[in-house]
């Protein structure tokens, strides 16, 4: 039995039936009928312990698999306030833009203490974000970092058209690297080439993951030793879908 199966294993009995419904029903194969009887559960400590960064990364896939089809968990929220009063247990920290249409926690179907939410224009990191994300993960026990990016990004496309405006002009510095490091489409490299775009806001995902990395020994550290993952995903602000990089 690999170490995958025996961590799924142990998380599924620490977690019970009611976890395994809010977080693996679409990949277990759940009819619609099913999936609809279950409701979701706030994560404890006993949950989080059990947790793989694998098994992280397949509850938000399944999470945002939910949102696009409309078959998301019912939820007592106000139990959840009550629930995590007293301490919060998430499995997961992402890091996104401050865009209105995506949210950390809808769009993949999570509720009230599952994950921790970073944001900030164009979704990158700075000293402040990667101290979050060091709180998150190291002192409170969560096994996965997202990095999402989103489609149709105003961030990057001030970036991309080189805005000037009060401290966002600052803001859109961070940016900068990933319009330098997309090569090609040398005929328009402004906001007005949707495909540029695109690929600006892809590759920024991508070097927040390696700024996360060569910038925090400590989520270095925790990577390398397999205790968390950190990883990358688009949104698409046109039909709810995250695409995992």
């Amino acid at each position: 039995m690999s170490s995958f199966q025996k961590g799924r294993r142990s998380f599924l009995r620490a977690a019970g039936s009611s976890l395994v419904a809010a977080g693996t029903v679409a990949g277990l194969g759940a009819s619609p009928a099913q999936a609809a009887q279950h409701k979701a559960v706030t994560q404890t400590k006993e949950t989080q312990a059990a947790m793989t960064p694998e098994m992280a990364l397949q509850m938000l896939k399944d999470g945002n698999e939910r949102f696009v089809q409309g078959k998301m968990l019912e939820r007592d929220h106000m139990q959840q306030v009550k629930a995590t009063g007293a301490g919060q247990f998430p499995f997961a920290a992402i890091v996104g833009c401050i865009d209105s249409r995506e949210s950390a926690t809808l769009t993949f179907d999570q509720g009230i203490g599952d994950v921790f939410a970073a944001r900030i224009a164009g979704n990158f990191v700075n000293d402040d974000l990667l101290g979050s994300l060091e709180f998150a993960c190291a002192a409170a026990g969560a096994k996965l970092i997202l990095v999402v990016g989103h489609s149709e990004c105003g961030a990057i496309k001030g970036a991309c058209d080189d805005v000037v405006l009060g401290n966002l002009t600052q803001t859109l510095a961070n940016l900068k690297p990933a319009v330098a490091a997309v090569s090609g489409f040398e005929s328009d490299r402004t906001s007005a080439n949707a495909k540029f775009v695109q690929a600006v806001a892809e590759k920024n995902v991508e070097l927040t993951i390696q700024r996360i990395r060569q910038r925090s020994s400590i989520l270095n550290d925790l990577a390398d030793k397999g205790q968390i993952d950190i990883a990358g995903a688009m949104y698409d602000v046109h039909t709810g879908r995250v695409a995992f990089m």
